[in-house]
């Protein structure tokens, strides 16, 4: 494996443990994290469609570009709760999400008009997810990748994975969904 492979994943385990260390210790994720394989599969249809948007605008709003994905994780595991076997055969997630109130207003698309979060409940979900979004930046920055270079982009992909399913594993959390150890 080449050492770029090789920084990329050792930078998205950063990632993941940063993230998940935080959540536990804001109550938003239990010990053992909520997966879900459905919409984990998902993730690649969705990021081809996020990567022109998200790209764009992370030179200027990058806490922004990053803490979008998390909120798509939060909208892909309501729809797997809902209603999966109708929402597994779209492939327009992130497209029709984006467009309900255009990017700017993603977070509040999310939280909103789909989660039905309103006044404080709204604020704190957003306020969690920026605050993750503002931790990844920092990690991403403390790499020293060269912007535009192979390996900046990959780190990029690496902390929008980590952040989606982080997004997920909040929401499916927050929708009851707990996960324990057999005994």
């Amino acid at each position: 494996m080449d050492d770029a492979k090789v920084t990329v994943s050792n930078f998205e385990d950063k990632v993941r443990k940063d993230l998940v260390d935080f959540l536990i210790s804001k109550g938003a994720l239990d010990k053992h994290v909520p997966e879900c394989p459905d919409v984990e599969e998902k993730w690649a249809l969705i990021v081809r469609s996020y990567v022109p948007d998200g790209a764009r605008e992370f030179q200027d709003y990058p806490v922004v570009s990053l803490g979008w994905m998390m909120f798509v994780g939060m909208a892909m595991a309501y729809y797997w709760d809902v209603d999966w076997e109708k929402n597994a055969e779209r492939t327009d997630y992130y497209t029709e999400l984006r467009d309900k109130r255009g990017y700017d207003q993603l977070d509040e698309t999310v939280t909103e008009d789909l989660l039905g979060y309103t006044g404080e409940a709204a604020a704190k979900v957003t306020d969690l997810v920026a605050e993750c979004a503002s931790r990844v930046y920092s990690l991403l920055n403390h790499e020293h990748l060269e912007p535009g270079t192979e390996a900046a982009f990959g780190a990029w992909l690496a902390a929008l994975h980590q952040l989606y399913l982080a997004g997920m594993a909040m929401e499916l959390n927050a929708l009851g969904y707990h996960m324990t150890t057999s005994k």
